[in-house]
């Protein structure tokens, strides 16, 4: 019976210590110093006279959309179909790879992978273009608003925005916006809402919305040289 009576007083005062109202929280303020790495594959276009010639290029950052990630190891990793028509581009064009079906495009790493080729490449930094479709214009509206010092003019390709903080985009940034009205993978809402946003914050913002097309539409958006010679004449100040 003693027994039973001190298991009783000795639970009874532990549940008073747990549930004492005046029990003090422990609060640790720490740090930990964290390392990403990524491997990046890509592919680099250079002009024709890059080799014979001095100048510094421009570069453009192109990030494609998830129809381009590989689904598995064995598949084949392609260049954009620009580089394999052919297209004459007057710039340098990267085209970093996202491996993942169902990742995002690491910004920070993609940033990295920019700095390394600017470093080791006539790269003109008031020449660095940018330009994504769908998840890769995504990360594009990203890039503009995370690095905004760092590009001469944003095209954006059928692509979720991050509307909200659209104030943060450098105000002098040339952005070209393509849609199709009928998109139904990422409606068209999206780049309409964004362009909006844009103008109204200042941004001298082009719209090319395109009717009774849906979200494939990279193929006219890229295929037309007006782009690239739009994106040639930017230059940061």
């Amino acid at each position: 019976m003693m027994l039973r009576k001190t298991c009783f007083i000795f639970i009874f005062a532990l549940l008073l210590i747990l549930f004492d109202g005046n029990a003090q929280e422990q609060l640790i303020k720490s740090e930990l110093e964290t390392v990403s790495v990524e491997a990046i594959k890509y592919f680099l276009y250079y002009p024709k006279e890059y080799e014979s010639s001095t100048k510094k290029y421009g570069l453009l950052l192109f990030l494609h959309g998830a129809g381009d990630i590989p689904t598995n190891e064995s598949q084949e990793i392609k260049p954009p179909k620009a580089f394999i028509d052919g297209t004459q581009f007057p710039f340098l064009v990267l085209a970093p790879q996202l491996l993942g079906v169902k990742k995002m495009w690491n910004t920070k790493a993609v940033m990295q992978l920019v700095e390394s080729i600017v470093k080791n490449n006539r790269v003109d930094p008031n020449k660095i273009y940018l330009s994504g479709l769908s998840r890769g214009g995504a990360a594009a509206w990203n890039l503009a608003i995370e690095y905004p010092n760092t590009f001469a003019a944003l095209a954006v390709v059928c692509a979720m925005a991050p509307t909200p903080y659209a104030s943060w985009i450098d105000n002098d940034l040339p952005i070209w916006v393509f849609h199709g009205e009928e998109d139904l993978a990422i409606p068209f809402s999206e780049s309409e809402e964004m362009v909006t946003k844009l103008k109204a914050l200042g941004h001298a913002v082009k719209f090319t919305r395109y009717k009774g097309l849906g979200h494939e539409i990279w193929d006219v958006v890229y295929g037309n040289p007006e782009l690239y010679t739009w994106f040639d004449r930017q230059e940061k100040r």
